[in-house]
């Protein structure tokens, strides 16, 4: 499985638990599209959210936004990673 980064823009002003929320939504149906959502991040100042993933596509990483209520504005690939 590859890894992911998508980004939703227009989420300004959401709170931390709007952002559990959403993810919650997200972890909730990602099996149907064997995705994993491993973490979300936020700045509620600018709107922007962040959310890593492992999934088979991006496709079905905005499959599983759209029915969960957020579609992703844009859905990266990370081929490389340090830790």
């Amino acid at each position: 499985m590859a890894k992911f980064m998508d980004v939703h823009h227009s989420m300004k002003g959401i709170t931390e638990e709007q952002l559990r929320e959403a993810h919650n939504a997200d972890l909730a149906i990602e099996g149907d599209e064997r995705v994993h959502f491993e973490a979300a991040w936020a700045d509620p100042e600018s709107g922007l959210v962040y959310c890593l993933s492992e999934a088979p596509s991006a496709e079905a990483i905005q499959r599983v936004h759209e029915r969960a209520g957020h579609k992703a504005d844009e859905i990266h690939p990370v081929p490389l990673s340090v830790q």
